[in-house]
């Protein structure tokens, strides 16, 4: 048998699987194509090209090449001229994907895709190496090390990326508003992400951060918030997803319900029949549903955090402040192969409870608030009532009442101050009313 007529009898059930239904999952004779499913005529012309191309490499190229290794980067390069976030994932790739949802993994800390031939952060995870080096959402990286990144394969420059702990990477970047490409050192290493954070503001304001959507961060966003109600009566939650890539899907759901009690929070819409999800709501929430409530986004808000934004804004339960979200608006399933590879291959869109479409639009916030410098003017010092020899006093049970906000939040956070200040504004005018259970027994009676 010739070679061509070898590769002809490769190909043919291959394109088969790939073409009929769209699913590239392992078929055998049992898994035949559906009697209802439309039968494709086979692009001959096109195995043809393949076969010769194939066949000239094999005779031509500088130094042998094994048959497997050519095939190998033909399903490789198949998979990345799909989109940016189709991959073909070989036995290390696939590992340190199921840890990276889990919530460890090493490297340096960023999110990344391909973008005009260069690597493009989409968001530096926190507290992580490439965060506390300044690396930023939306940086092009052209260099790693030594080496140039354009027309270098994502998952190539993925493995450049990882690294053994405590050795140094140097990042050549090039940033919007910088004259010449940065160099930054990150130094790598093992990066355990905490999924969410909280802590008290002030005039009992509650801040939660979510870093990254991962399998438990439904049950973490739920200890974090009865954390908050430990300390105090919550009048208002910032829900910080500012530079957050996103994630698993599942968890996204999970968090948006638990902030609406009804209707649907996202659907999906693909061209096979279990691509298409629709996630509805349960009665349940964790907070008040007049607790006022502020989501905060900017160009590193992605995917699952779309998602939780986009629902919110939808259900009218939160007001969405920042800038225009990344855009990410496709959703990425695993379908495992043999020997310990699969493929991540984008299987639908995703869209918001009012039919919006994300993808490569993104979020568009309620109040658009941009990062800034802010310093705090020096109001002088003026005479008041109580400068003045021989004043009334007001009482001893007054006292001075903080100024609110720390001038460094106001000076480092200027997005975070401005969602406090609006808190604090709904807070006022919309007080959350204290039910009593008893009452509310009653009333379900």
């Amino acid at each position: 048998m010739t070679l061509k007529q070898q590769l002809s009898s490769f190909t043919k059930p291959l394109l088969l699987a790939c073409l009929l239904n769209g699913s590239v999952s392992t078929l055998s004779a049992a898994d035949a194509v559906p009697e209802a499913a439309p039968v494709k005529s086979i692009p001959l012309e096109e195995i043809r090209l393949f076969t010769e191309v194939f066949e000239r490499i094999k005779h031509s190229y500088v130094e042998p090449v094994d048959d497997a290794e050519l095939l190998e980067n033909a399903v490789r390069g198949m998979l990345a001229g799909l989109d940016p976030h189709s991959a073909y994932l070989e036995a290390d790739a696939f590992s340190d994907l199921q840890s990276h949802t889990s919530g460890e993994f090493g490297g340096l800390g960023i999110e990344v895709g391909m973008e005009d031939g260069f690597v493009r952060v989409i968001a530096p995870i926190d507290d992580t190496p490439a965060y506390r080096a300044g690396v930023k959402a939306g940086d092009l990286i052209i260099k790693l090390g030594d080496q140039s990144v354009q027309g270098m394969d994502l998952s190539d420059a993925v493995k450049l990326m990882r690294g053994k702990p405590g050795s140094e990477l140097l990042l050549t970047i090039v940033r919007e508003g910088e004259d010449k490409p940065l160099e930054i050192i990150v130094k790598r290493d093992v990066i355990r992400v905490t999924s969410v954070k909280q802590r008290m503001l002030e005039d009992s304001i509650g801040y939660l951060r979510i870093t990254q959507f991962q399998v438990n961060t439904g049950k973490d966003l739920l200890k974090a918030i009865e954390r908050l109600q430990e300390e105090t009566e919550l009048r208002g939650l910032v829900l910080d997803l500012r530079n957050n890539p996103g994630g698993v899907l599942r968890a996204a759901v999970e968090v948006s319900d638990s902030f609406i009690d009804q209707g649907l929070l996202v659907y999906t819409q693909g061209r096979v029949a279990n691509s298409e999800l629709r996630y509805n709501a349960t009665p349940k929430t964790l907070v008040d549903n007049r607790l006022p409530l502020v989501v905060l986004i900017n160009q590193g808000s992605a995917s699952a955090s779309e998602i939780v934004a986009g629902a919110l804004q939808d259900h009218a339960r939160a007001v969405i402040m920042g800038v225009d979200s990344f855009g990410k608006g496709s959703v990425q399933t695993i379908l495992p192969l043999t020997k310990q590879r699969a493929l991540k291959l984008t299987t639908a869109r995703y869209y918001t409870p009012n039919g919006r479409s994300i993808q490569a639009q993104g979020i568009v916030p309620d109040i658009y608030v941009a990062e800034a410098s802010v310093s705090l003017k020096d109001s002088g010092n003026f005479i008041k009532e109580r400068d003045l020899s021989g004043h009334l006093e007001n009482g001893p049970e007054a006292a001075d009442k903080a100024a609110g906000l720390s001038s460094s939040l106001v000076e480092n956070d200027f997005q975070l101050y401005e969602a406090f200040n609006l808190l604090k504004a709904l807070a006022i005018i919309t007080p959350v009313a204290v039910v009593d259970p008893s009452e509310q027994e009653a009333e379900a009676q």
